[in-house]
């Protein structure tokens, strides 16, 4: 009798506890959605995960500067994104929903795509440095010595530094890696959703040191960078930066930043978004004065990814130590924009004015989807023409440049 009353008073006890169980949370991105906006179908949009051949998109509507000439490098690579280019002229790209880690080479005159791996954790991030690729997936990254002369059979790289994202939290956990010119990796540790607070290591630019696996702190408060480079000159880093979502369709700015200070600056995330909007939730009691500003507003959710420094030589003299920024396009807003390169020069006084470069991915503002295409990275190649990848499609663009 009296386990047959502990066991009524422990099912009594039981459906409550059942009934009070939380809800499934939204994913990370409806994070920060006002009550207003609640029916609202904005929404992201995904890549083709198998890749769309070249043939089938109208690749001729793309636009460019008098002289400047855009065509397909190579495509079937599944949602290209970041790009690195070894010193024997290998082309690798990597991808972040599809695991895996490509090689681009030439085969008797033609492109070959290789994969070299498969089945890693989010490989958004990768850099080459003197024989060596470097490899950033979620919470780790990996070194992968003399891999131009392993290209067929890669094996396993050995790490630098793990432990990167010891929370597995949702939201921006793919890394964007380049080397620096002080000979260490950096790379971003993204907000772990929308408008949160973030913990001591996100929402941040790290580096470190691949001989020793020391982090440092380069500098705080960067939502979402997926895109930086150092300038050819002055060596100063910047960076491209994504504001938070759902606080309308032309606030705040997406924004371009500069790391000029030695100590480590903070850029106001989640207190501040482009320099001078305090966060109607975490802005409170707050100032922006406090932050450090960007050098320069690029436009509402339009989603700046990879960013490079113009050092070749095929292009135009003006083009020298100008800045190319692959904008991936907006969702989050009624009227969509981006989905283009755009070209930031730099006047007597170093100040940034950004101009389109390459256009005609969107094809219309109000669809969904608007485009047929979405830039992401950039490289510039040993020619000096400068190659752009597109996720939505798996394909590879060329842009060169000739006198008439």
């Amino acid at each position: 009798m009296t386990h047959l009353i502990a066991a009524a008073i422990a099912a009594a006890f039981a459906v409550p506890v059942l009934a009070q169980a939380p809800a499934s949370p939204p994913p990370s991105w409806h994070q920060g959605k006002p009550p207003a906006q609640q029916e609202s179908t904005l929404h992201p949009f995904a890549p083709h995960m198998t890749g769309r051949s070249a043939k089938d998109l109208p690749v001729n509507t793309l636009k460019a500067p008098e002289g400047f000439k855009v065509e397909v490098w190579t495509d079937g690579i599944p949602e290209a994104r970041s790009l690195a280019l070894g010193d024997k002229g290998t082309v690798f790209v990597s991808n972040r929903n599809a695991k895996s880690v490509y090689a681009v080479v030439d085969n008797g005159g033609k492109r070959e795509v290789k994969t070299l791996f498969t089945g890693l954790d989010a490989p958004n991030g990768i850099a080459f440095s003197k024989g060596t690729l470097y490899v950033a997936e979620r919470g780790r990254i990996t070194r992968h010595d003399g891999i131009e002369s392993k290209l067929d059979s890669p094996g396993e790289g050995k790490v630098v530094v793990d432990n990167l994202d010891p929370n597995r939290a949702a939201g921006h956990f793919w890394k964007f890696l380049a080397m620096g010119p002080d000979g260490k990796l950096y790379f971003n540790i993204g907000a772990p959703g929308n408008i949160v607070m973030p913990s001591y290591m996100e929402a941040s630019i790290m580096r470190v040191d691949p001989a020793k696996g020391v982090l440092e702190t380069v500098a705080l408060g960067v939502r979402n960078s997926v895109g930086f480079d150092w300038h050819p000159k002055t060596k100063e880093l910047w960076f491209t930066n994504h504001a938070r979502d759902w606080l309308g369709d032309d606030s705040p700015n997406d924004t371009l930043h500069r790391v000029a200070a030695k100590t480590v600056p903070n850029f106001g995330y989640p207190f501040c978004h482009q320099g001078d909007t305090l966060d109607p939730q975490y802005g409170k009691n707050r100032s922006c004065a406090e932050f450090a500003k960007p050098a320069l507003k690029l436009g509402a959710h339009i989603a700046p990814l990879g960013m490079r420094f113009y050092n070749g030589k095929m292009f135009p003299a003006e083009y020298q130590n100008n800045a190319f920024i692959a904008m991936h396009g907006s969702w989050n807003r009624t009227t969509k924009q981006g989905y283009n390169v755009m070209r930031v020069s730099f006047d007597d006084k170093g100040q940034p004015k950004m101009q389109p470069f390459i256009t005609g991915f969107m094809t219309d503002e109000k669809a969904d989807p608007p485009m047929w295409g979405r830039p992401v990275d950039l490289l510039v190649m040993k020619d000096g023409s400068l190659l752009f990848s597109d996720d939505y499609n798996g394909i590879l663009y060329r842009v060169s440049y000739s006198k008439k």
